[in-house]
């Protein structure tokens, strides 16, 4: 179904790529390497996507109602990864510990945008980056390439109090854009009786930065997610009293249990909210028909994000329902707009930024000729097919490009087939696995808990043997792995330290 074809030359597109931030900066060094010449529009003002912290928020909107919302991260300033950093990098650009930056097993956010940085200048790629450079349009022209419209936000943003008239476009048109824009930006809200006019503060956790403006508090934190989990525990240590909300009993992890009874003191634990009430109160669903209540100062909505593509014209072709982004082939072309159109980064629950480089290469090839797509009604039927495969197992459609759990062997069997991507090592399974259960099993400690353990030992000399094996400027050493800086990228990582 996906083979080379013949033995025609390669065919040199003009791409743009939209977004700098994991998934774009890996589309942009795959479609580079298939001969392909980029652009890269970024509306941040430095490469990273969410990893570049902004301690802005969205101040006049912090439910993020409007849509796109004026602030892009959605990054708290405590936030931490969940998974160890021997298995977050590129799969030939280790991401090793340096000496003088955050080296734990488990880094702060600034440390993984100080290593996309790495990447960004160890590939040359920053010299196809357009920063402050929003994306207003992209929309299919009749001779079937992309026109694009951008402004540059130093010159024509309308944002600011001053509401300047967009007056610096700039319209180009490509071959090709590739979307990787990301998911973590525009908050998705939960339907609940009320949420329009309750008295208290309401925002989303896109817009939570610091636990200070809570001190004192009573504060609801609904979502029982990793943000959620992370943000009540935080806000715990300045509040009157935080009640984390669970959407059922079955959120409730070993790990969880513990810390609330640890911290039963102000920490509490409620289930589905009924409704705000015009008094104050949030009132909770605690099963068995009957309810609880609290006069509460704030309500936090940690209940995730929504796919928002605001500047994609596509006539229907693309749409997102109930946060299901389709139709797409493999989560990556729309049948009717292939090759031309593609999305990389779409999936949720996937190896990070690994996944990221196999969607990237399969676009790549595609586009250069040496990949073929299967025709566009294939292409249709095998969307449908999913879709009915999901339903069948009760998979609420929302959760459409959640992979991980769902499909543990989807991205292996991905990459061999599309673009014969070599799968995932024994060694990052049975690190991930290891690191799951600690984390359900010990949710506030599980990250120091694994710094050191044999499971990490192991897998840190596996990830050594894979380092060597692979070529410069991303080998680095047991020992260098450990602390310091790996010798071929001293050069290039200086002015980040």
């Amino acid at each position: 179904m996906d083979t080379a074809c013949g033995s025609d030359p390669p065919q040199s597109k003009k791409v743009c790529v939209i977004g700098a931030g994991m998934a774009g900066l890996a589309a942009a060094r795959e479609l580079r390497r298939e001969g392909h010449d980029v652009t890269v529009l970024e509306q941040s003002g430095d490469v990273g996507g969410q990893w570049l912290y902004d301690p802005r928020t969205d101040a006049a909107d912090p439910l993020g109602v409007a849509a796109p919302v004026k602030v892009h991260s959605s990054m708290y300033a405590s936030l931490r990864l969940i998974s160890p950093r021997q298995s977050t990098g590129f799969t030939d650009f280790p991401f090793c510990p340096k000496s003088g930056r955050d080296d734990r097993r488990f880094p702060g956010h600034r440390e993984v945008d100080l290593y996309l940085k790495d990447f960004c200048d160890a590939f040359g790629l920053m010299d196809a980056v357009r920063l402050n450079t929003r994306v207003l349009r992209a929309a299919m022209t009749p001779a079937r390439r992309w026109a694009v419209r951008s402004v540059d936000l130093g010159v024509g943003e309308c944002d600011g109090a001053d509401e300047k008239k967009l007056d610096a476009y700039v319209d180009e048109v490509f071959d090709a854009v590739v979307v990787a824009t990301g998911h973590y930006s525009q908050p998705r809200l939960p339907s609940i009786k009320g949420i329009e006019t309750w008295r208290g503060r309401q925002m989303h956790s896109h817009s939570y930065r610091v636990p200070e403006p809570f001190r004192g508090e009573v504060v609801v934190v609904v979502g029982c997610g990793e943000s959620g989990k992370d943000i009540a525990m935080e806000i715990r240590g300045v509040a009157k009293e935080v009640y984390l909300v669970a959407g059922s009993m079955e959120a409730v992890t070993p790990g969880l249990s513990k810390v609330l009874a640890k911290h039963s003191a102000n920490l509490h634990l409620r289930l589905e909210v009924e409704r705000l009430c015009e008094d104050g109160r949030v009132a909770f669903k605690d099963g068995g028909g009957s309810s609880s209540s609290v006069a509460a100062d704030t309500v936090i909505y940690c209940t995730g994000y929504s796919y928002s593509f605001p500047f994609l014209e596509t006539g229907g072709a693309v749409t997102v329902d109930d946060n299901r982004v389709g139709p797409l082939f493999e989560h990556v072309f729309p049948p009717s707009l292939a090759p031309s159109l593609s999305f990389v980064g779409v999936p949720r629950k996937i190896f990070a930024p690994r996944f990221f480089e196999i969607q990237a290469r399969w676009v790549a090839q595609v586009l250069s000729g040496r990949r073929a797509l299967p025709a566009e009604e294939e292409m249709r039927r095998s969307v449908e097919e999913f879709y009915r495969a999901r339903d069948a197992a009760g998979v609420p459609r929302k959760y459409t490009h959640e992979i991980g759990r769902r499909e543990p062997t989807y991205m292996d069997d991905f990459g061999e087939k599309y673009c014969d991507f070599p799968r995932v090592e024994g060694w990052r399974h049975e690190l991930l696995g290891s690191f799951v259960r600690g984390m359900m099993e010990n949710l506030e400690t599980f990250r120091d808990d694994y710094q050191d353990s044999d499971s990490i030992h192991r897998a840190m000399q596996e990830w050594h043997l894979s380092c060597v094996q692979s070529s410069p400027p991303s080998c680095c050493s047991y020992a260098e792995s450990q602390a310091a800086v790996p010798a071929q990228l001293v050069s290039v990582n200086q002015h980040n330290d």
